[in-house]
């Protein structure tokens, strides 16, 4: 039997850099690739390229995983936020240090609610049909909620049932509850129960039509996704006697290839769909997002190899300011056309593309590492 030896309390540098990793290809790495790929047409780029679209419905590509990679990290990060406030405090002080837990969690999910539906434009006023409330924001929000509540209040067993019910349940009701038109357990985009569910409940426009990837219901399995990380945290802040921090990464990594096998073998009955989030999806992309896990933190907090990721901390570590800069606030590409366009013009239009993104990284990438240096955090 293991013998625990107690709480690591530092911060894992490796969250940081895999956070900016993640973000890093949704906010300009994604235009470099497919420019790239454009101008060179070799197998290597196009594969990128291909990989860097989501998959239409049913099926997984790289750029599927980078969005519950994003909440699994935020999960990882939960049992050293949460854990530091509340252990070691019993009885009344326990119910004090909760309950400003709970009103800086709710705060959170509300700012950050509002923060997606700005970056849905909702301060066009363009009409209560016109808004979308669902956003990305909003799924990291409700999804982390769920998570912390449930970690500050279970003991581990109970999590893990509650994981298991969350994904068991959705897949159940998504098979057995008929939708009308379509019967029960159709899985096509008009005839999901998920996507029935949104267009009935879910206000405003839907950014699909007939079903929002970030819909109502879907947000179930996606505190399964936010489980899995405070599941890891929870396993990497734990010291053990005899298991190493290189042991845990080799755990890590096979927890995630394990994940992956059996996301794969639920594929066959419930597809891997990111757009329902359907439980399969939630296993083989944690598997992976996990295989992640263990490459940066082997290498970062066990081996020290720390250098080389520090573009990626500065990306980690203000990861909501700079998705919102990138994504309405701040029109970076045209920063980058106007400061270097002029450098370019003597290339080909698609070389001037692959030039233009790269300076839009430069530019991100600047402006992340004044703030790092400064220590200026946006703290939702």
């Amino acid at each position: 039997m293991q013998q625990e030896k107690g709480i690591q309390s530092a911060r894992l540098l490796s969250l940081d850099a895999l956070r900016g990793f993640d973000m890093m290809w949704i906010i300009s790495g994604e235009i470099i690739i497919h420019a790239l790929a454009k101008v060179s047409g070799d197998p290597v780029s196009q594969w990128m390229s291909d990989q860097l679209h989501h998959t239409p419905w049913n099926g997984f590509t790289f750029y599927d995983m980078i969005f519950p990679l994003f909440i699994l990290i935020a999960g990882v990060s939960m049992p050293y936020s949460y854990g530091k406030k509340l252990e070691g405090k019993e009885n009344e002080a326990l119910k004090i240090a909760k309950r400003h837990a709970y009103r800086d969690l709710i705060k959170r999910t509300l700012i950050l609610i509002v923060c997606g539906m700005v970056v849905n434009k909702a301060l066009q006023f363009n009409g209560y049909e016109q808004t979308r409330f669902a956003s990305v924001l909003g799924r990291i929000a409700l999804s982390c909620f769920f998570a912390a509540i449930i970690f500050m209040n279970c003991g581990l067993r109970t999590q893990i049932v509650i994981f298991l019910t969350l994904l068991i349940g959705y897949w159940i009701l998504m098979i057995t509850v008929p939708v009308p038109g379509y019967g029960a357990g159709d899985l096509t985009k008009e005839g999901n129960l998920e996507g029935y569910f949104d267009r009935l409940f879910l206000p405003g426009k839907l950014h699909r039509v007939v079903y929002d990837p970030e819909g109502i219901l879907s947000t179930i399995p996606a505190v399964g996704t936010a489980m899995l990380g405070v599941f890891t945290g929870q396993f990497l802040r734990r010291e053990f006697a005899s298991i190493t921090p290189f042991k845990k990464s080799l755990m890590i990594g096979g927890a995630g290839v394990v994940l992956m096998g059996l996301g794969l073998l639920w594929d066959i009955v419930f597809p891997i769909n990111k757009n329902m989030w359907t439980s399969s999806f939630v296993l083989f992309a944690g598997g992976l997002s996990l295989v992640f896990l263990f490459v940066f933190y082997l290498v970062i907090d066990v081996w020290g190899m720390k250098k080389w990721s520090m573009p990626f901390v500065w990306i980690g570590t203000n990861s909501i300011l700079i998705y919102m800069a990138a994504h309405g606030v701040i029109d970076f590409k045209y920063t980058s056309t106007f400061l270097f366009g002029g450098m370019v013009q003597s290339l080909s239009e698609a070389w001037q593309e692959v030039w233009i993104g790269t300076g839009m990284l430069a530019l991100q990438l600047a402006l992340l590492y004044f703030l790092y240096k400064k220590r200026w955090f946006l703290k939702v």
